[in-house]
């Protein structure tokens, strides 16, 4: 079942996707033909900014359980035999620091609603019904709604499109590049994560991504991947 299609999901998809319309004839005298694409960049920009305390909450959280690490590694070797014994007083630490286990899940959890609407206007032709009028806006000639991927396959990628939307997969994935390298993990032994192999390679899954979907879903993606970079950077500096 495609939940957008429910009567709710499908308002709000279509009262964003007008108000994108909107945005973009308003900037239509100023900026011609790249309208489309910066009416997208502006309002991921502005939904972004409106989720900088989920990231800050984050951070918080990611800062708390790496303070915790060496009481965490400590409670494991002790009661390394008793499961249930572990848990309590892990459970006991937690709330002894005034920390929640679920802390780092729960900005994730507010942010992926906002997100994902957002994200489902960009990758439907239709809307409410209706053909999604956003698709058919272009940069440089090359309409919001291609894909690479079936331009390729259909015999219709020009040289347009292989240039812009080329051009925008390779920027992604030097911004993956450049987090990567911003922010190689150093495992921490207590605190539980992703092996440092596979959040390498999800760097570049974004870039992946925008081979497949429409161009207005991979402009969204380069703005919400640059802005990431820029975010972690700056909380990095202020909780490290």
């Amino acid at each position: 079942m495609d939940i957008t299609t429910l009567p709710v999901i499908s308002t709000l998809l279509d009262l964003t996707s007008r108000g994108l319309i909107g945005l973009t004839s308003l900037l239509t005298p100023w900026t011609g033909a790249f309208a489309g694409a910066l009416a997208i960049v502006l309002v991921t920009l502005v939904v972004r900014a409106a989720l900088i305390p989920a990231g800050i909450a984050q951070a918080k959280a990611d800062q708390a359980r790496i303070r915790l690490a060496p009481r965490l590694r400590e409670l494991q070797t002790r009661y390394r035999g008793n499961r249930e014994r572990l848990q309590r007083e892990t459970m006991e630490l937690y709330r002894s620091e005034n920390v929640s286990p679920f802390a780092s899940c729960l900005p994730v959890l507010i942010q992926a609603p906002i997100v994902g609407l957002l994200y489902s206007v960009f990758i439907h032709p239709s809307l409410a019904g209706h053909a999604n009028e956003l698709l058919s806006q272009t940069l440089l000639v090359v309409p919001l709604g291609t894909s690479l991927l079936h331009a390729v396959s259909t015999g219709t990628a020009d040289l347009a499109t292989w240039l812009v939307i080329g051009c925008l997969v390779l920027a992604i994935a030097a911004v993956g590049e450049i987090t990567r390298r911003a922010f190689r993990i150093t495992p921490v032994e207590g605190v539980p994560g992703v092996p440092v192999a596979m959040l390498g390679a999800l760097q570049f899954m974004t870039a992946v991504v925008a081979v497949f979907v429409p161009l207005a879903a991979g402009i969204y993606l380069l703005t919400t991947v640059t802005w990431t970079l820029g975010q972690r950077l700056v909380l990095r500096r202020v909780y490290g």
